[in-house]
C-alpha cells in the first residue's frame, strides 16, 4: 500500500501525474512546433501580385537545368505557355537569381546586338570599334538614349583562366564591351554558342529584338533599327536573308552535314533559314530558345540549326535582302537612298580581309552617325 502524503494522495499517484503531464506537454509543444513550421514553409498567398510573381519564377525556373521542355513559344504579354519543371533536387531560384526583378520590372530595351567573335579576332574587333560600333561614352549613350546594347560575344578557353581568357579580360577592362558566355570556344561549337548567346542575352536584358552578327560584317545601325521597328506588331518574327542551300553529304568539304540523311535524298536542299552573317529574333523567339535549349538539336551549321528550331512553330520568316548586300554594291545602294543593313562578301562568308578593309567599306557604304541618332523607333 502506497505511502500517503498530505490529504491522502499517494506518492505513486504523484509520480503518475507528473509523467502524464510531461508527455502531454511534450506532445502539445511538438504539435505546435510542427504547425508553426508548416505555416512558415508553406505560405498561401491570395494576392494577384504574388500569383504573378510565382508564375514568373515557375516559367524561368529550369530552362538551363534539363527540365522537361515545351513546344510552345513563350510570351509574358498574355500568351499561355507550358513551363519547364525543375530537375529533382535543384532549386529554380538559383537559376534566376540574376533576374529577381523579372522582365516586367527591368527597363525595356529595343535591341540587343551580339557580335560573334573569337580569341584570335582582336584586329577584327578593333576594326569594328573604329567604324560602325560606338565606343566608350557613345556606347553607354546608345543604350541609355536609344535602348540599343552592343557587345562582343565570346566564351572561354579550354584552360580556365588561361592566357586566352586573360587577354579578353584585359581587353574588356579597356573597352567594357564584352559579353562572356558559359561556353568553351571552338569552330564546331557555333550552334551551341548560338543557343547560349540567346539564353544569356534574355537573362541579362529585356529587349524587343535580339540580333546575332559576325565580327567581319559591316552594319548600318540606323538602317537595322528602323527596319526592325516595322515588325513590332509581330510577336514571333525571324528576320534575315533567307536561303535554302544544298545539303552537303560529302565528307571533307566546307559546311559538310553529317546528318544529311535527315534531310531526304542526295541532292536535296535545306528548309528556308537566315544566313548566319546577321539575323534578328523577336523577344518571344529568344525566350523559346532559352527555355528549350536542352532539347534543341544542333546540326553542323549554326544557321541551319537556328532555322530548324523554328520548324513547326507559328513563326513569320521575313526575307530582308538589305541584310546581305555585297561590298561591291552597297555604295550605289546608299547613293540611291537605300542604305544596306549589312554588307559582306559571299565568297568569304564575311568581308574578305575585314580587319584591313572594314574602314574603307565604312567610308563608302556607311550611312553616317546621324542616321542612327536621328532615327525614330
Amino acid at each position: 500500500m502506497g505511502v500517503k502524503h498530505g490529504d491522502g494522495v499517494t506518492y505513486r499517484w504523484i509520480f503518475v501525474l507528473c509523467i502524464s503531464s510531461f508527455w502531454a506537454g511534450l506532445l502539445f509543444s511538438s504539435n505546435r512546433t510542427w504547425l508553426l513550421h508548416r505555416t512558415i514553409v508553406q505560405p498561401h498567398f491570395n494576392t494577384k501580385a504574388c500569383d504573378q510573381t510565382y508564375r514568373f519564377f515557375e516559367d524561368w525556373g529550369s530552362h538551363q537545368e534539363g527540365g522537361q521542355a515545351t513546344g510552345s513559344v513563350s510570351s509574358y504579354e498574355g500568351m499561355e505557355v507550358d513551363t519547364l519543371s525543375p530537375s529533382p533536387g535543384k532549386s529554380s531560384y538559383r537559376e534566376v537569381s540574376g533576374l529577381i526583378e523579372g522582365p516586367s520590372s527591368r527597363r525595356k530595351l529595343f535591341l540587343v546586338i551580339g557580335i560573334n567573335t573569337a580569341f584570335s579576332s582582336r584586329k577584327r574587333r578593333d576594326s569594328v570599334r573604329q567604324t560602325w560600333m560606338p565606343r566608350g561614352e557613345e556606347l553607354r549613350k546608345l543604350e541609355e538614349e536609344k535602348g540599343i546594347v552592343i557587345r562582343f560575344v565570346i566564351g572561354h578557353g579550354t584552360t580556365p583562366g588561361g592566357i586566352l581568357d586573360r587577354a579578353i579580360e584585359a581587353e574588356n577592362v579597356q573597352y567594357h564591351d564584352f559579353m562572356r558566355l558559359e561556353h568553351i570556344e571552338g569552330y564546331h561549337e557555333l550552334s551551341a554558342k548560338t543557343k547560349i548567346y540567346f539564353a544569356t542575352a534574355v537573362s541579362m536584358w529585356d529587349a524587343e529584338y535580339y540580333v546575332k552578327v559576325d565580327d567581319d560584317v559591316h552594319v548600318n545601325l540606323g538602317a537595322l533599327s528602323t527596319s526592325l521597328a516595322r515588325h513590332r506588331a509581330k510577336p514571333r518574327v525571324y528576320i534575315g536573308c533567307m536561303k535554302s542551300g544544298p545539303v552537303l553529304a560529302q565528307k571533307g568539304v566546307r559546311y559538310h552535314e553529317p546528318e544529311h540523311w535527315k534531310f531526304g535524298e542526295h541532292g536535296n536542299k535545306y528548309f528556308r533559314h537566315a544566313t548566319g552573317q546577321l539575323y534578328a529574333l523577336s523577344h518571344d523567339l529568344a525566350i523559346y530558345i532559352s527555355k528549350n535549349s536542352e532539347i534543341l538539336h544542333k546540326y553542323a551549321n549554326e544557321d541551319v540549326s537556328l532555322g530548324a528550331w523554328f520548324i513547326g512553330l507559328d513563326v513569320e520568316h521575313v526575307d530582308d535582302r538589305r541584310m546581305c548586300c555585297g561590298t561591291s554594291d552597297c555604295e550605289w545602294r546608299l547613293q540611291a537612298g537605300h542604305a544596306c543593313i549589312a554588307s559582306f562578301d559571299w565568297a568569304c562568308s564575311g568581308i574578305c580581309k575585314s580587319a584591313e578593309r572594314m574602314r574603307s567599306i565604312h567610308q563608302h557604304c556607311g550611312e553616317g552617325d546621324r542616321a542612327l541618332w536621328s532615327a525614330d523607333f
